[in-house]
């Protein structure tokens, strides 16, 4: 279905896809505080928790830290360059959490290392609505950027949320670990963009 097409669209689940955990298991909304403050964090999970605020992490109120999935990262580093390379690529989020406050707050703060916020990848095209399914999401996106659906692709956790978005036309990719480099290869491959 993607013969001759690039992808314009990589579209992101946050949930357990861009991020962990999910926001519905918080133990109360997210908070920066100093990484020093909490004992026992592995350098791993401080480079994946890394937010726009030096020195800061966001955490709920047990402390339990909110990362970013290296894939993730990766992937939107990825897009983020080849825009500086001068293609027509862009980043979008398609997500169901019932929790859009405190999506919002991760998306603020949460950085990349590059030095990118989520919010600054994803700029406006964000759809958060807990009571719509991913094919609404995803034909909002259509709307608002007119990327066709072959030039899209679709990232989430979910099997029934790809088995929902696929009849659009949509390149849907299974993460069920969260996202992944290989998710993320998988996608430049299906678009013959392997060498980009």
């Amino acid at each position: 279905p993607t013969a001759g097409r690039i992808l314009r669209l990589a579209v992101f689940d946050l949930d357990f896809t861009v991020w962990q955990p999910e926001m519905y298991q918080l133990y109360g909304g997210p908070k920066l505080v100093q990484s020093s403050s909490i004992s026992g964090l592995s350098s791993s999970v401080l480079k994946e928790a890394e937010t726009s605020q030096k020195g800061k992490i966001l955490v709920d109120r047990s402390e339990t830290p909110i990362t970013v999935f290296e894939g993730a990262s990766h992937a939107l580093c990825e897009i983020n360059r080849l825009n500086e390379e001068g293609h027509d690529i862009q980043a979008a989020v398609a997500s169901r959490t019932d929790c859009e406050p405190w999506a919002q707050t991760c998306m603020k703060y949460l950085q990349l290392p590059d030095g990118t916020t989520l919010k600054e990848c994803f700029e406006d095209r964000i759809e958060i609505d807990c009571y719509n399914s991913k094919t609404h999401h995803l034909r909002r996106l259509h709307e608002q950027t007119g990327i066709p659906y072959d030039e899209m692709c679709f990232f989430d956790n979910e099997y029934w949320n790809i088995e929902c978005v696929q009849p659009l036309g949509v390149q849907c990719i299974y993460t069920p670990d969260g996202m992944t480099r290989k998710a993320w290869k998988e996608a430049l491959t299906a678009f013959g963009m392997n060498d980009w």
